[in-house]
């Protein structure tokens, strides 16, 4: 899964994520990302990401 992998994940790449209060629901909010708050390598549950409007979440899809 290329969303659990730090090394594919940029600024400027667009991105859905899941925001900590939409865990439960599993909901998305899109957005591109601004910075990678993530250090390991990977995590089973996505790379954390702040987006450029300051949202922050675990990525769950690539959009390209």
């Amino acid at each position: 899964m290329p969303h659990r992998t730090r090394k594919n994940i940029r600024p400027g790449l667009p991105v859905a994520i899941v925001l900590k209060q939409d865990q439960r629901t599993r909901k998305q909010t899109t957005g591109v990302v601004k910075d990678i708050l993530t250090n390991s390598p990977n995590h089973p549950h996505g790379i954390k990401v702040r987006l450029t409007d300051g949202q922050v979440g675990r990525v769950q899809k690539i959009l390209e």
